[in-house]
């Protein structure tokens, strides 16, 4: 007998149990799809009013279908936003088996972020780790502690700020290669600071019991000593750290002492001009309350029989005189809806119900030059009409807001028939010009975990690192002697 005689039979003999291995995975891949392999778990991450929360292990879901093998990058589509109950696939939220999604030389920016103790930040929630465990287990749907709804939800910024930071160092999470999570701080292009404070001050700012100093005030005077001890800061004077103070009563007590930092705030109302600024500051988006209306979802102009629609607190001080001066203009007129109108009860619905009915909605000064109701109408693809002249906007520094919103001035707004005849000249293709382009730019203005490509996390950490270069050339000029000196000593 041949020697390839002899070598036939024990060829055929490894070759037939291979090809039945490989007939019996291809048919379980078919079969069950992408969950075959991957925990059902993973894929029960859905949005509610466009924020990521997780069903419960009891509610029964459809088996989603996806790609076995399909897990290409994730690219958001920014003329569409997800509505409630909307599934995502797991190649939206994890990249190639085995590989990090995010590479440091990747990153448009590189974070290091200190290991504040919980009690700064998911403390806040009620997150208990275990001994010595600083940061929930993001791998895991049931340890990342849900953010409080209702109205404390608009101010959460810094909460998917935290989270997206986490997750950029994991392998197989999808996420815009924007901001990357160094363990170095002499790497980082900027030092993060993660202090729910708003959360601070919604919750625990008040006194309770026998308390004689609220837990706010002292974390803040904590976060205050921490800070001045830290070698980041004394070598920076804390020009690099990015502090996240998105309430307009947050960090009341330090904002003076850490003033030279880089706040992410809502608008510059309640700070003097030497404290927050558009020279350092990054001026964010709140998040939404109403839920987001899909492009295809979206009523045309002569489905909206209300002209203009606004509901919400109408007595406020300050700048916010002027809702008042417009209510009792407009109360009476056919084609308006002013009304006071609150959270509570079925409040968020009836907005959003009438939002998404409506031609133009306002937004009109309050207590602060800033308010919700900008970002409600936006994602109800509602026209803003823009009443408050000391307002400053989130992103202005690539986004014409004139292109989907109508600015009228304080001081002309409240003469009897100017706003009702300026919006009634608008006709119907130059509003549709308004709302096409509010489909295009809603995106932008949705908080997601994990983030995506160009939704509101990608668009702060794009402006941080826009202020980043006038940071570094500021530390540059700086250290100009101090390096002579040093040169000299060697």
């Amino acid at each position: 007998m041949s020697e390839k005689s002899r070598l036939l039979p024990r060829f055929l003999f490894f070759l037939i149990p291979i090809s039945m291995f490989l007939l019996i995975i291809s048919s379980v891949s078919l079969q069950f799809g992408c969950t075959s392999v991957v925990p059902s778990s993973v894929f029960k991450l859905i949005l509610v009013n466009s924020t990521s929360v997780y069903l419960k292990s009891n509610v029964k879901s459809e088996p989603v279908k996806c790609p076995f093998f399909s897990f290409k990058p994730y690219r958001f589509d920014t003329k569409s936003s997800m509505r409630s109950g909307e599934v995502n696939c797991p190649d939206a939220a994890f990249g190639e088996l085995g590989k990090n999604a995010c590479e440091r030389n990747q990153a448009l920016i590189k974070v290091y972020m200190y290991d504040l103790p919980p009690e700064f930040h998911f403390g806040l929630l009620g997150w208990k780790g275990k001994a010595n465990q600083t940061w929930p287990d993001i791998r895991y749907r049931n340890h990342i502690p849900p953010y409080p709804g209702g109205l404390n939800l608009q101010h959460s910024v810094e909460y998917w700020m935290t989270l997206d930071l986490l997750a950029s160092n994991r392998p197989k999470v999808a996420r815009p290669c924007r901001a990357v999570r160094v363990d170095n701080s002499s790497e980082a292009d900027i030092i993060f600071v993660p202090f729910f404070s708003s959360l601070s001050y919604n919750r625990y700012s008040k006194l309770h019991g026998k308390e004689k100093v609220s837990v706010d005030k002292m974390l803040q005077s904590r976060l205050v000593q921490f800070l001045m001890n830290q070698d980041e800061w004394k070598r920076s004077g804390g020009r690099d750290h990015l502090i996240v103070a998105h309430h307009p009563n947050s960090m009341l007590d330090a904002r003076n002492m850490l003033g030279s930092a880089m706040f992410v705030l809502a608008d510059f109302g309640r700070y003097p001009v030497e404290i927050a600024n558009l020279g350092k500051d990054i001026i964010a988006p709140y998040k939404h309350v109403v839920r987001t209306i899909r492009s295809r979802e979206s009523a045309q102009f002569d489905e909206r029989p209300i002209l203009v629609f606004f509901q919400g607190a109408i007595y406020r001080k300050d700048g916010g005189i002027v809702r008042q001066e417009l209510y009792y203009l407009l109360k009476d007129e056919k084609d308006v809806h002013f009304t006071f109108g609150t959270v509570r009860g079925n409040g968020v619905s009836r907005a959003s119900q009438g939002m998404t009915s409506s031609k133009f909605c306002l937004n009109i000064a309050g207590d602060t030059p800033s308010s919700n109701r900008l970002f409600d109408a936006i994602v109800s693809h509602c026209v803003p009409v823009i009443i408050s002249d000391e307002i400053e906007l989130p992103f202005e520094d690539i986004l014409d807001y004139s292109e989907f919103s109508v600015f009228v001035r304080a001081s002309d707004a409240v003469k009897k028939g100017y706003l009702l005849s300026l919006l009634r000249s608008i006709d119907q293709d130059k509003w549709t010009a308004m709302w096409e382009r509010l489909k295009e730019i809603a995106a932008h203005f949705e908080y997601r975990f994990p983030s995506q490509s160009g939704d509101a996390v990608d668009m702060i950490w794009q402006a941080v690192s826009r202020k980043t270069s006038s940071i570094r050339f500021s530390l540059n000029r700086k250290n100009r002697y101090n390096r002579s000196e040093i040169q000299q000593l060697l």
